[in-house]
């Protein structure tokens, strides 16, 4: 990725003097202020320097509102994302530390199984803390689709893949009741181009797990940790995953990483997910979309004394983690299925399966 590429015709935001109107205050001495938390000093000395990299320019206006609605961004936020714009960029510092946050984001367009961390800003930055790096991706936007063009990437795909953070902005507001953005590091993996939507499933670029690798083996199979891999997503806003709708888009994986990214081989899909939890099959009948998908699967041994994965299941199937166990809903077999399994004292674990493709 040429860091120094256009991609797009958003208007640097010029004067780099600081203009303050009242809310700056508390974003004084912003560095200072983040450097007291531990991770987040991490963090800030993780980030690409200031002085070099890709130029970083934010949309304004009705130009910044059509790139939101293109985002799929929910119109009740779009007011607020227009005025933390300006907030943001007022503040000398935190302009700084956000144009370097997006120069780094940049930076990582192309790579495969970056651990890098989006970590909370503190309560006291208000709005501009909780959309901080939604502004950072768009930032990085006109890059990534530079360079989905590059790879011939059809609009469409690219499109509804980056359309993802409108939906999980709205996973925000939904539990929170405002603006932001809960899953900061998965996004990360879109603006990459690392994750693609291919019909009702995401197929993300990964590498084989050493534990992954052990279980082929044992199946008489040669997959080498840190071979490629694709890692299957099921995104909660798309409707069932009916056995029809995840083997059409495995056909359209087929197709599209060969014809995009043939230097890398994909031998083997993985997924890693409280739907692979074999508890399941004890509460679903062999017909549902679930067991259905489980068969898909070679299941990985599990350890002993696994940690739980309780909030999972139950942020997909009720939309929010932190519900108490004892108001979950019991109104289809999935929803009996989890509340009730909880309810008797039980856990429910994220299971790690592979097949090949």
């Amino acid at each position: 990725m040429d860091a120094r590429e256009p991609g797009g015709d958003h208007e640097p935001w010029g004067d780099r003097e600081p203009c303050r109107t009242e809310g700056d205050a508390s974003m004084e001495s912003t560095t200072s202020g983040l450097r007291s938390d531990e991770d987040l000093a991490a963090w800030l000395d993780g980030l690409a320097p200031f002085a070099t990299g890709a130029e970083v320019t934010l949309p304004a206006g009705d130009e910044l509102v059509s790139v939101l609605l293109d985002l799929s961004v929910p119109h009740e936020d779009v007011t607020e994302l227009l005025a933390t714009r300006d907030v943001l960029l007022r503040d000398p510092e935190l302009r700084e530390v956000f144009e370097r946050n997006a120069r780094t984001l940049i930076a990582g367009i192309d790579t495969i199984d970056d651990r890098r961390e989006f970590p909370p800003l503190p309560g006291e930055f208000g709005a501009v803390g909780r959309w901080f790096h939604v502004l950072s991706f768009i930032a990085a936007l006109p890059y990534v689709q530079a360079y989905h063009h590059r790879l011939g990437i059809p609009a469409d795909v690219s499109r509804r893949t980056l359309a993802d953070l409108g939906r999980n902005v709205a996973v925000h507001r939904r539990r929170l009741g405002v603006g932001g953005l809960i899953a900061r590091h998965w996004m990360g993996l879109h603006f990459r181009g690392e994750l693609y939507q291919l019909g009702r499933l995401q197929f993300q670029r990964a590498l084989v797990p050493s534990r992954v690798s052990e279980s082929a083996r044992a199946a008489g199979l040669s997959h080498r940790p840190e071979d490629p891999a694709l890692a299957l997503h099921i995104p909660a806003f798309h409707g069932p995953f009916t056995p029809a709708a995840c083997d059409e888009s495995l056909a359209l994986a087929k197709d599209f990483f060969p014809r995009h990214f043939p230097r890398e081989r994909y031998r083997i899909a993985l997924c890693g997910s409280w739907l692979l939890d074999p508890q399941l099959r004890e509460y679903l009948p062999k017909s549902s979309n679930i067991v259905r998908f489980q068969g898909r699967f070679h299941l990985v041994e599990e350890l002993p004394n696994r940690t739980p994965d309780d909030t999972s299941p139950v942020a997909f199937v009720f939309g929010d983690p932190d519900l108490p166990i004892e108001t979950l809903p019991r109104r289809t077999s999935l929803e009996r299925a989890v509340g009730d399994h909880l309810r008797a004292g039980n856990h429910w674990y994220s299971g790690l399966g592979w097949f090949e493709l």
